[in-house]
């Protein structure tokens, strides 16, 4: 059992770290729906489930019936959080993008594959703030740019970079960011500047038409991008339907996997019953651990003493479940029917999933709800919706398919 947050040296906890950190969401409110999972009537092979949105359907007489004793698990909403750069992706930047304009940032330079969500959160929330954002795309100009690609070019100036240049990204991100700078400009990496005691008068920045280069590294995997997601934790235990006392089992969809070790950690810090399983999608499972590792011992160093000694050496070895998909494939697959099933998912319930990243933390969801009845499980919707725009048009055929 993990114990209650005690104060630590100072009498500071995770709780008065985020109370004093300066956020870009003006909160951290999510919307939380409740999915039935019931027999499928459906003849359709792999359609053995049908779904129920009782958030939405007991308003107008729904969730009745078989609904009222079958298996459920809750859908935290963050693809809702903004309109073009929702999921994860905001609650990564939630911290950090205030701290690099503290820092006196007037320009922010990432990376990102043509359909990055990432680079596309970027270029949106850093034009919002007044930063210019600089966005390198892997692969060449589409002839028609759609989903986050079409709003990467929208918000951000994006040059294209051949993959034999962006397979050496560091160089390149560097590169790239030497030139925005000039001659009288400085460029610094955002990871290397978190926990420095560098305030910079943001008027005076550009007072003699220097520029300030920030790197931001592609996904964002920093120590500052922890603390949004810690945040969120922050918020769902205070919800009436995940108390304090409650046992919770979050399932997330993992890319970096830093969204994962930021809900762990979250847990872990505010003393929650809560257990945390990532869907491992684009590494293996030694490098996501190696990731947990290195973010969790950066975290240590930044903010001694809120996470050290919160739990045993032996679950400090792992605060995140790592398991594999369902269905195991190279990143960026996507299986036959997984469309058509997202289709299934959308029609039943209102909420848009993507066959490459969210369907796999709904499977893992719908699994655990029916085995694991002590536990209120919980799925995080980590957006990328817009990806599906992108997906459209390598995949037309099954987009055009009548549903069953």
């Amino acid at each position: 059992m993990r114990p209650t947050p005690a104060l630590a040296a100072g009498g500071r906890t995770v709780a008065n770290l985020l109370s004093a950190t300066e956020w870009m969401l003006p909160s951290p409110a999510s919307q939380v729906h409740t999915i039935s999972v019931l027999p499928s009537q459906s003849p359709t092979p792999g359609h053995e489930f049908a779904f129920s949105n009782l958030t939405t359907s007991l308003g107008n007489g729904g969730g009745k019936g078989l609904a009222a004793g079958s298996p459920r698990f809750h859908v935290v909403r963050d693809d809702l959080l903004h309109p073009l750069a929702n999921g994860n992706k905001p609650r990564k930047l939630d911290a950090l993008l205030p701290l690099l304009r503290c820092r006196g940032a007037t320009d922010i330079v990432t990376c990102g594959g043509c359909q990055s969500a990432h680079a596309a959160a970027v270029a949106v929330h850093c034009a919002e703030w007044g930063i210019r954002p600089h966005i390198l795309l892997r692969g060449e100009q589409l002839d028609i740019p759609t989903g986050y690609n079409l709003i990467s070019l929208m918000f951000g100036n994006v040059t294209y970079a051949s993959r034999s240049v962006y397979a050496q990204r560091d160089e390149m991100l560097y590169e790239h960011a030497t030139k925005i700078a000039g001659s009288n400009g400085t460029v610094m990496w955002a990871d290397d500047i978190i926990g420095e005691d560098l305030v910079v008068d943001e008027d005076t920045t550009d007072g003699n038409g220097s520029r300030r280069v920030m790197i931001v590294k592609e996904g964002a995997g920093s120590v500052q991008a922890l603390l949004g997601v810690m945040r969120l934790v922050e918020y769902l235990s205070g919800l009436t339907l995940f108390g304090q006392d409650e046992k919770v089992h979050i399932v997330v969809d993992s890319g970096t996997g830093t969204t994962a070790v930021g809900l762990a950690l979250g847990a872990v810090c505010l003393g929650l019953q809560w257990r945390v399983t990532a869907v491992m999608l684009a590494d293996t499972l030694e490098r996501y651990r190696q990731q947990e590792k290195s973010l969790v011992s950066d975290f240590e160093k930044l903010y001694p003493g809120i996470f050290h000694g919160m739990v045993g050496n032996d679950t400090h070895c792992s605060l995140v479940q790592w398991v594999e998909r369902f269905s195991p494939r190279r990143f960026g697959k996507v299986l036959d029917g997984e469309i058509m099933m997202c289709r299934h998912i959308a029609q039943q319930t209102g909420i848009l999933l993507d066959p490459m990243y969210t369907l796999s933390a709904w499977e893992h969801a719908v699994d655990l709800c029916r085995r694991d009845s002590e536990a209120k499980v919980v799925m995080i919707h980590t957006g990328g919706t817009l990806g599906l725009f992108g997906l459209a048009q390598r995949n037309s055929p099954q987009f055009t398919t009548g549903s069953d």
